[in-house]
């Protein structure tokens, strides 16, 4: 008799009740679209179920060989390092179970037509008044400590810019990083476009997503002679279900191949050369499970620049830790430019005006 696989999604939890909602939608479409597995799904932290309770679900029915699936979009801290460290103490634990890790959702032409349509959707509910060539389009990823992910945000624009024929486009990112929102809003609001989009690339909503459309309406306030769109994020759209289906599938087809080449833990990254080689652990297991609804204060915590946001995914053969978009009591390797002037600074600097914070 052949051997039952299971199917275990992997978020990264919310404090946001929403987002846990909308994440259990997405695995629950995934469940449909791959009616031959059981499937189940589980939370690094905040939310429940934690990852642990998923496996042991699935452990319960039967499953000894499980396809294991990040629910994020890019490849950095998360992926690399919480949810391998969280199934490899769980496999070693259950070792008469197999677990298989899927890549990310990564740079794919699916998951751009997804993003094209919401973005041509708040183009099309903002009407025809401003033509495309006067409309500036400004991307806000996650922002991470990984410069891999940053730049898969950088393509992500261009290709929307190109495949929709818009003005202009640059790129943003909720924490971390820079430039965050407000100042590369402001940026973008120099350049004399008529009408800006802004587009959340994430999975889900959330906080950040919330601190995106607010510095949104703080930039718009300042400037009454542009018109800012908001698009909606790309959350269960057909395309992004399909493509959660297919990494899946890869697992067993054989063509589940990572993007190491441009792995800061692997190889030396300019800028980042001292974090070759750092050891894989998790972070999260003081905050599993810990529930939604609570103090925000752990998502806030990209605007003090301690921390790395990651929406990612790839395992590895070697040892690396990260840093991440929480604020905990363990240590981090620091974000070299966590200074920048365009980074989490102006979050500090802002934190007493902002009602999103």
């Amino acid at each position: 008799m052949e051997e039952k696989y299971g199917v275990m999604v992997c978020g990264h939890g919310s404090r946001d009740e929403e987002a846990v909602k909308e994440f259990q939608a997405v695995a629950q479409g995934l469940k449909e679209r791959l009616p031959q597995y059981e499937t189940d799904w589980g939370f690094l932290e905040f939310a429940t179920p934690v990852i642990s309770k998923g496996l042991d679900a699935l452990r319960a029915k039967g499953i000894r060989k499980v396809l294991a699936v990040p629910g994020m979009l890019f490849a950095a801290g998360h992926v690399k390092n919480d949810i391998p460290s969280v199934l490899n103490a769980y496999q070693v634990q259950n070792p008469e179970l197999s677990i298989s890790y899927a890549r990310e959702l990564g740079i794919d032409l699916k998951i751009i037509r997804a993003a094209g349509e919401r973005v041509e959707e708040a183009l099309q509910k903002a009407g025809d008044r401003i033509s495309r060539e006067k409309t500036l389009l400004v991307v806000v990823g996650r922002g991470a400590s990984d410069p891999d992910a940053n730049s898969n945000v950088s393509k992500i624009t261009r290709m929307i810019w190109e495949g929709l024929g818009l003005g202009w486009a640059e790129t943003a990112y909720s924490g971390v990083t820079f430039p965050l929102v407000e100042p590369g809003l402001e940026h973008a609001a120099r350049l004399g476009y008529k009408r800006i989009v802004v587009f959340p690339y994430f999975l889900f909503t959330g906080i950040l997503v919330k601190r995106i459309f607010h510095y949104t309406d703080i930039v718009a306030a300042k400037h009454p002679e542009i018109e800012f769109v908001k698009a909606s994020y790309l959350n269960d759209h057909p395309l992004v279900l399909d493509t959660f289906a297919e990494r899946v599938e890869e697992i067993r087809n054989g063509a589940n191949n990572m993007n190491c080449q441009l792995c800061k833990y692997r190889e030396q990254f300019l800028g980042f050369e001292n974090e070759v080689g750092l050891r894989q652990e998790s972070h999260h297991h003081h905050v599993e499970g810990i529930g939604t609804g609570s103090s925000g204060a752990a998502e806030r915590s990209s605007a003090n620049g301690s921390s790395a946001v990651a929406d990612d995914a790839h395992s590895h053969d070697h040892a690396h830790s990260h840093s991440h978009d929480h604020v905990h009591d363990h240590e981090h390797y620091p974000y070299p430019h966590a200074d920048h002037p365009l980074g989490p600074k102006t979050l500090e600097e802002n934190s007493g005006k902002s009602g999103a914070e």
